[in-house]
């Protein structure tokens, strides 16, 4: 484990896959409960927190980035009377936000207009089908979300939610019907799933209502990306 002091208000921590295992916590653990993870995080403060300038503060933040051989905790002290907090916290969601967004940015593309596709006004396509099309596939578990994400090859014309729902793992896959979608990717991409996952009859709609949102627009390249 490593630690600095990013500033007299902030302290940053690596840990390795190493430093997570002699603890007993995985990264995956950091998607389940949640008393779990904030008694986690308050053992790293004990840790490095030696002159207790933080532990005796009236308010911690913590803030995790998962990292391939790890994870990447800010900690901050908070003045609630000073708005130099606030500013802290600010930066520090700019940076774990750039980190963790950006790939999701780079799968959002646009029709020759420039309108995204996918929007409320995307016209359909010559033929008069559905703009978008939305299929669901369900895994009884996360080692099998990670297993299929290393199968699927990205797909510009696709995006993919991934949601929790009743001890299970959904995810929504949206293609984006704008002409250039190759004929019989989504039977190609389906078949590939079904190895790890099956298709449900539960909609997106219900999931998107009752379910907890993991990772959202590139689930499936996200997952391969840190696992």
């Amino acid at each position: 484990m490593k630690m600095e002091h990013i500033n007299e208000n902030t302290i940053r921590v690596l840990l390795g896959s190493d430093d997570l295992s002699a603890r007993g916590i995985t990264v995956l653990d950091l998607l389940g409960n949640r008393k779990q993870i904030q008694d986690f995080f308050y053992s790293i403060l004990d840790e490095v927190d030696t002159n207790h300038e933080f532990r005796d503060n009236e308010t911690v933040t913590f803030q995790v980035l998962p990292k391939r051989t790890g994870l990447e905790l800010f900690i901050s002290k908070v003045d609630p009377e000073s708005e130099d907090g606030n500013v802290n916290n600010d930066a520090i969601s700019r940076y774990i936000k750039r980190e963790m967004v950006g790939k999701d940015q780079q799968v959002i593309n646009t029709n020759p207009t420039g309108q995204e596709k996918g929007s409320a006004d995307a016209p359909q396509d010559e033929f008069g089908e559905e703009p978008m099309i939305t299929r669901v596939v369900k895994f009884n578990n996360f080692e099998d979300v990670i297993s299929a994400s290393h199968m699927i090859e990205p797909v510009d014309q696709m995006s993919s939610d991934l949601y929790s729902l009743d001890e299970q793992y959904f995810l929504i896959l949206t293609f984006f019907n704008d002409g250039a979608l190759a004929e019989g990717i989504i039977d190609d991409v389906l078949a590939m799933l079904s190895e790890y996952a099956l298709q449900t009859a539960i909609t997106a709609d219900i999931i998107e209502e009752h379910g907890k949102i993991l990772m959202s627009h590139s689930a499936l390249e996200r997952v391969r990306y840190y696992f």
